[in-house]
């Protein structure tokens, strides 16, 4: 069986998550609301996804 002839170091250990870059999602108009979203995504503000309604929002959720 394989086993590491020397420890690793914290440092080198540590740069295999170095790489991460965190960034802002990428947000589009909605074309019916014109409220941002994201994109291939269910309008949150009016329900609408490619031209139509496929979440009704008048419901009262109590």
């Amino acid at each position: 069986m394989a086993v590491p002839k020397r420890k690793q170091s914290k440092q080198r250990t540590n740069t295999r998550f170095a790489n991460f870059k965190a960034t802002a999602p990428t947000l589009v108009e909605c074309p019916h609301c014109h409220e941002m979203k994201l994109p291939h995504a269910v309008c949150a503000s009016c329900g609408y996804y490619d031209g139509k309604q496929v979440v009704n929002h008048d419901e009262k959720k109590n």
